[in-house]
């Protein structure tokens, strides 16, 4: 069997910068185990797999671990990027089915706006094998859905992170962490590490900004913010609080269109 795949990188201002997403479309699903495989092949921190349904798309994504995820942003922006520019869907809009419910997608002239639904945090104490993986104690920790999110004093803090990710990969409750302060160039900054989940540290995490931008924006007074993730391949974001959603913008540059063989 044969199947197209792309290669984009998501939340870039040029090509080799953001973060890459495979993305397969399909006519009908492969089974969970098939598309484990492929995104163990593929080694990047996601995969995303897509499906015609009706006037909607079901999406996918799975990680280089084998984990299939909740929510996954830049995949997601790589995934309407394909279809606006190479699968050839009609219109600025796209709806994608989830496991978060409906993913609303529109293309501008800037970029492509993600509309997804407001994570849900909640204040608590720091786990001890964050402490002990980070050696630093944050300011502040909260639990989301899904992650771990730890507010820093200072930009700098966030780029001296030197995780243990043996120690961090045992946090079991969490799909990953993310790191945030208010940055100098940027509102808010942050970086994201999964080792639980297979990735160590992701370069830009478009659902961490779920949890990411209602947060700052209660902190900064301010609806609309501009975000830089620190990884090496820094990604650059544009996101507004909506209250029970958040609308997060980037760009997505194709780098590679190919084909594997499976089967």
């Amino acid at each position: 069997m044969k199947l197209k795949i792309y290669h984009v990188d998501a939340f870039a201002e040029k090509l080799f910068s953001g973060n890459p997403a495979a993305v397969c479309p399909l006519t009908t699903w492969l089974s969970e185990a098939e598309m484990k495989n492929i995104a163990m092949e593929n080694n990047l921190s996601e995969t995303a797999f897509y499906v015609k349904e009706g006037n909607n798309y079901g999406i996918r994504w799975f990680t280089a671990g084998g984990v299939e995820v909740e929510l996954c942003g830049h995949a997601t922006l790589a995934t309407s990027h394909v279809l606006f520019n190479h699968e050839g869907h009609t219109g600025n809009e796209i709806n994608f089915n989830s496991r978060s419910g409906v993913l609303i997608v529109k293309k501008h002239a800037d970029g492509i706006t993600l509309n997804f639904p407001t994570d849900k945090y909640e204040r608590v104490k720091t786990p001890a094998e964050l402490s002990i993986s980070l050696n630093v104690q944050p300011k502040e920790c909260y639990k989301g859905k899904t992650d771990y999110m730890l507010v820093f004093e200072t930009e700098e803090q966030i780029l001296k992170l030197k995780p243990n990710y043996t120690s961090m990969a045992l946090i079991e409750d969490a799909r990953g962490v993310i790191c945030t302060a208010k940055g100098n160039k940027a509102d808010f900054i942050s970086r994201f590490f999964g080792p639980q989940s297979g990735i160590d540290e992701d370069p830009v995490t478009g659902s961490a900004h779920t949890t990411l931008t209602p947060y700052w924006a209660k902190v900064l007074g301010k609806k609309e913010l501009h975000a830089i993730q620190l990884s090496s391949r820094k990604g650059y974001l544009k996101c507004v609080d909506l209250g029970d959603r958040v609308e997060i913008s980037g760009k997505a540059l194709t780098y590679l269109v190919g084909e594997i063989h499976i089967g």
